[in-house]
C-alpha cells in the first residue's frame, strides 16, 4: 500500500464499517487491531446472530434510546444513517433477516454472515479507486502527532500521525480510533482509546459497566440464591424525580443476583449506593386481587400469589414474614395489604455488577464536547477522529449500540472523503453513499 489516507485503529463493527464506506469514496485506509479475529464482538453477539440494529429506533429523536452526558449529540449521526439504511446493505448482500422483540433485528443464519458482508464491503473498496488493507494482530505501541510547515489558507493543523506498531512505522494525515470500550476483555477489550484521547489534551467521561447483571451481598442474597434460573416480566425503575428510568421486560434471579433485559437495561442507569424497584406483577392490583381471593379461598397466601407470579417465587415471598404463611382467608386486611405493596415495589440495593468480563458495553468515554457531531473530529486536534463505543454514547439492549457504530462510522468516513477530497465524479453525485 501506497502511504494510506487514514489509519483506523480497532476492527470492530464501528472501524471496519468505516474503513468500507472510506474506502468506496476512494481513500486508502490501513486498518489496525491488535486482535487476531477480526470483529470478534460482533461474532458473539446476540447468541451468535447478531442484533445488528433496531426498528424501532425513533428517526425523528433517535437519541432517547441513547444515554449520554449529552444525549442530543448521537442525534445528527444517526439521523444520517437509519436502520432502514443498514437493512439495505444486508438485503443487497442477500443475507436474511428477522424481528423478534421490540424492533430488534438478528441475522437470520449466523453473526458471520454480517462480517462477511463487511469485509465485502472493504474488499469492494478497488472498485471505486480506494483500498483497505488490513494489519492484524498488530499492537500498536504510540502515536505521534508530526506537524508539517504549511502557508495558505488550510496551513492550521497541518500534519500526519505517526503510529509505531509491531509491523513497523506507518503514518497517515487522518487516525480513526474505533477502539471500543472496555467490556469483555477476553476478547480484546481495552482503554487504548481512551488512553490516546487523554494524550492528545481530550477529556473522557468516567467509565463503568453498562448493559451488565447486578449483584448483592452473600447475606443479602441468600434468600433469593434457590432462585436462579426463575425468569419473569416485571417493570423495573431507578432513580428519582427527573432522572428516574423504568423499563418493562423480563428479569431473571442467578446465584449471584439478577439479570435478564430487564436489568441489563437498567444497570446502564444504576448508580452505586443506589436501590432499584421491582413491580413483580406489573399491570396487576394485587391488592384488590388478594382481598378479593380472601372473600372466597381458605388457600395457602403462597397458592393463591402462584395464580399471578412463579410459584418457586410466591413460595420464597411468603416466608419473609409470618402472617403470610397461613391460609388467605386467616390473613388480616393489612398484612395482605403489605404483601401486595412488597411485590409492586419492591426495592433493594445491588452492592455492584458483574463487572467489564460480563458487560455487553461501557458506560461513559471520549466526551461528546471534545467531537463534532457531524463529522466525529476533535475539536482541538484537526485528522483525529473517535467513533462507537469508545465514545460517551450508550445505547439500551436491543441492538442500538450496533447503530450507532454505523452511524458514528458512517458519519467519520463521509466526513474522511470530503477532507482529503478524494470522492470521484459518481461519488460526487447527490446520491447517497450505501
Amino acid at each position: 500500500m501506497q502511504l494510506p489516507d487514514v489509519i483506523i485503529i480497532g476492527a470492530g463493527a464501528a472501524g471496519l464499517f468505516c474503513a468500507a464506506r472510506a474506502g468506496k469514496q476512494g481513500l486508502r485506509v490501513l486498518l489496525i487491531d491488535h486482535f487476531e479475529r477480526v470483529a470478534e464482538k460482533v461474532r458473539i453477539s446476540g447468541g451468535g446472530r447478531a442484533n445488528f440494529t433496531n426498528r424501532a429506533l425513533d428517526p425523528n429523536a433517535p437519541q432517547r434510546h441513547f444515554i449520554s452526558r449529552n444525549p442530543h449529540f448521537c442525534r445528527s449521526a444517526l439521523a444520517r444513517f437509519t436502520p432502514q439504511d443498514f437493512m439495505g446493505l444486508l438485503a443487497r448482500h442477500g443475507v436474511g433477516f428477522h424481528e423478534k422483540h421490540k424492533g430488534q433485528l438478528f441475522c437470520d443464519r449466523s453473526a458471520q454472515d454480517l462480517i462477511d458482508i463487511l469485509l465485502a464491503e472493504c474488499e469492494a473498496a478497488r472498485a471505486w479507486g480506494g483500498q483497505v488493507e488490513c494489519w492484524q494482530p498488530c499492537a500498536v505501541s504510540r502515536v505521534e502527532f508530526k506537524e508539517k510547515a504549511a502557508s495558505g489558507a488550510h496551513a492550521a493543523g497541518a500534519g500526519s500521525y505517526v503510529i509505531h506498531s509491531d509491523r513497523g512505522i506507518i503514518e497517515a494525515p487522518a487516525l480513526v480510533i474505533a477502539t471500543g470500550g472496555l467490556s469483555v476483555p477476553k476478547i480484546g477489550a481495552s482503554d487504548f482509546g481512551l488512553r490516546l484521547a487523554r494524550q492528545f489534551g481530550l477529556h473522557c467521561i468516567d467509565t463503568r459497566p453498562g448493559l451488565v447483571g447486578l449483584t448483592f451481598d452473600g447475606d443479602d442474597w441468600a434468600p433469593w440464591a434457590a432462585l436462579a434460573g426463575l425468569a419473569l416480566p416485571v417493570e423495573i425503575a431507578t432513580g428519582t424525580g427527573r432522572l428516574r428510568t423504568r423499563f418493562h421486560e423480563d428479569l431473571l434471579f442467578t446465584h449471584r443476583g439478577l439479570s435478564g433485559p430487564a436489568v441489563l437495561q437498567i444497570s446502564s442507569y444504576w448508580q452505586p449506593g443506589a436501590p432499584i424497584e421491582i413491580d413483580l406483577a406489573p399491570g396487576i392490583d394485587l391488592a384488590a386481587e388478594l382481598r378479593a381471593a380472601k372473600a372466597g379461598s381458605r388457600r395457602l397466601i403462597a397458592r393463591e400469589l402462584a395464580a399471578w407470579l412463579p410459584a418457586r417465587l410466591a413460595d420464597a415471598w411468603v416466608l419473609r414474614d409470618t402472617s403470610w404463611q397461613r391460609p388467605i382467608n386467616e390473613a388480616a386486611d393489612k398484612a395482605l395489604a403489605h404483601l401486595a405493596t412488597s411485590l409492586s415495589h419492591w426495592s433493594i440495593t445491588p452492592s455492584g455488577t458483574e463487572g467489564y468480563r460480563k458487560a455487553e458495553v461501557t458506560v461513559g468515554g471520549v466526551d461528546t464536547r471534545e467531537l463534532s457531531s457531524q463529522t466525529m473530529e476533535a475539536r482541538r486536534q484537526p485528522g483525529l477522529y473517535f467513533i462507537g463505543e469508545v465514545v460517551d454514547v450508550t445505547g439500551w439492549l436491543g441492538g442500538y449500540n450496533f447503530q450507532w457504530a454505523w452511524a458514528s462510522a458512517a458519519a467519520c468516513a463521509d466526513a474522511l472523503a470530503v477532507r482529503q477530497h478524494v470522492r470521484s465524479d459518481d461519488l460526487a453525485s447527490p446520491q447517497k453513499i450505501e
